[in-house]
């Protein structure tokens, strides 16, 4: 005849049940961890290419501008001489400049 089944299970002792334990949370804790990092790459390497065309629209941009400097410049030599419009051009931009930084300030500041 067979043997009844005894319906509780040995008792494990409690450091086996604790070792166990943190076994299992260090795992989780690692597939979090992979898991966040797999994340953060497949943004990054989206983001790669639209940063780049970003870095180079900067760059045009800053050519552009100069360009507008240069211009305008220019136009004020054949009026007052090179030396004075290259003064008047720098005061125009660098209150163009200043303006920008001061406003970008206040909305930094209203955000925070």
């Amino acid at each position: 005849m067979l043997k009844p089944v005894d319906p509780t299970p040995p008792e494990r002792p409690i450091g086996e049940l604790v070792h166990e334990l943190v076994e299992e949370g260090k795992a989780y804790a690692k597939a979090e961890a992979d898991l966040a990092k797999t994340i953060a790459l497949a943004k990054a390497k989206a983001l790669a290419l639209p940063a780049g065309v970003l870095v180079a629209a900067l760059f045009i941009g800053m050519a552009a501008l100069n360009a507008l400097v240069f211009g305008v410049v220019l136009a004020l030599a054949t009026l007052i001489g090179p030396l004075l419009a290259g003064i008047v051009g720098l005061l125009i931009f660098a209150a163009i400049a200043g303006g920008l930084a001061w406003w970008g300030v206040e909305r930094a500041r209203q955000a925070l």
